[in-house]
């Protein structure tokens, strides 16, 4: 299953780009995982300075804005 994941400390951006992505899977209607992760000492280990970050299959794909919908479905059929 592929899996996107999410970083950020819980900011409004970070919340944003957690609903779009989870809002992207369900049009595509596609079996993905997404995981928010909000512990610091977490996104640490990604070395990761800019939030939010969208990962989709621990692969950086945007970092330090909000991910669009759109921008995320074209991801995840690529």
């Amino acid at each position: 299953m592929k899996q996107i994941k999410v970083l950020g400390p819980g900011c409004a951006k970070c919340k944003t780009t957690y609903n779009n992505a989870v809002e992207a899977v369900k049009q595509l209607n596609i079996d993905v995982e997404v995981i928010k992760i909000e512990d610091i000492e977490e996104m640490m280990k990604y070395n990761v300075l800019s939030t939010p970050v969208l990962m989709i299959e621990n692969e950086i794909k945007i970092r330090g804005r909000v991910a669009e919908i759109k921008e995320i479905k074209e991801l995840l059929l690529q």
